[in-house]
């Protein structure tokens, strides 16, 4: 009797949001499968050469479509290239367009945001027009405008003028989540309570406003980091993006595509490991965000 008095009386641990949605996470497959094959995929992208020995510029004409053979588990290209270790090669550039987009993007999302949920007023209206502006732009078609403008084939420069431009344009959405975070954080009563014990702007908003806008931002750009690798890749196949020797898998898709009538493994290939990957990053993004959404518990 005395152990069950003490079992109801005993005070109940407290429970977080972050600690819920970890515990939806864990009995979620989508989640697992997402996670599993975004942990494949970088590090595919980091160490190549544990998934593959070949090397992508290994070509000889002489094994043009030729079949699998040797280390080459799925044939060789037009060129005479390994298929499958130029899949695997191509992650790395498609990786690192898509990964540091998407830290920029979150960089201009997140002042953006803060600035123009915290202050509001003037601030508010004149960032909210300019990101109405900027979401009014479509991204492919003025990202093939301002690429065409990059008249250097560097790899370094290549990269380095598609991860500003998809950065450039796609802050938009997410600056929108962060700033209505933003709003409905700083009417919370521990606000108040820091803005009276004599906190300044600064540090109410990077202490106590920010760690709860930063949870649906990681959401979005997660999703988003899908998004702009997928994005890369069209701009590369359209000729626009990345170029040779830089490997990756737009320019591969757009190899294959052009040979496609005297093998498809070139096409499909690089095709599947480019569709599984924006799937991956969509797939966790979302079981992320209903993970954190307090109105689907």
């Amino acid at each position: 009797m005395s152990d069950t008095l003490q079992q109801v009386g005993a005070p109940q641990k407290a429970r977080s949001l972050a600690g819920d949605a970890w515990r939806d996470l864990r009995r979620n497959p989508i989640f697992w499968i997402s996670l599993t094959l975004v942990v494949l995929v970088t590090a595919m992208a980091a160490v190549p050469s544990l998934f593959t020995a070949n090397d992508p510029r290994d070509c000889l004409l002489s094994r043009q479509h030729a079949g699998p053979s040797g280390g080459a588990i799925l044939g060789y290209d037009f060129q005479g290239c390994d298929t499958y270790s130029r899949a695997v090669y191509g992650a790395r550039a498609s990786l690192l367009v898509g990964a540091l987009s998407a830290l920029f993007t979150g960089v201009i999302a997140l002042t953006v945001g803060m600035f123009a949920g915290y202050f509001g007023g003037w601030v508010d209206a004149v960032l909210s027009r300019v990101t109405d502006i900027v979401l009014g732009i479509p991204l492919l078609l003025a990202a093939i405008v301002m690429l065409k403008r990059v008249h250097s084939d560097g790899s370094t420069v290549r990269i380095a003028a598609v991860i500003f431009v998809l950065a450039a344009l796609g802050w938009t959405t997410a600056a929108r989540v962060v700033r209505s975070s933003v709003i409905t954080a700083k009417e919370q009563d521990y606000v108040a309570a820091a803005r009276m014990l004599g906190a300044g702007n600064g540090r109410i908003m990077f202490r106590h406003i920010l760690p709860n806008a930063l949870a649906p931002a990681i959401v979005v750009l997660t999703i988003a980091l899908g998004s702009f690798i997928a994005a890369e890749a069209t701009l590369s196949f359209l000729g626009i993006g990345l170029k040779a020797p830089t490997i990756s898998w737009g320019i591969d898709i757009d190899a294959g595509r052009v040979h496609m009538r005297e093998a498809a493994t070139p096409l499909v290939v690089p095709s599947a490991f480019l569709a599984l990957t924006v799937l991956a990053f969509i797939m966790l993004g979302d079981a992320i965000r209903d993970a954190f959404d307090p109105k689907l518990r």
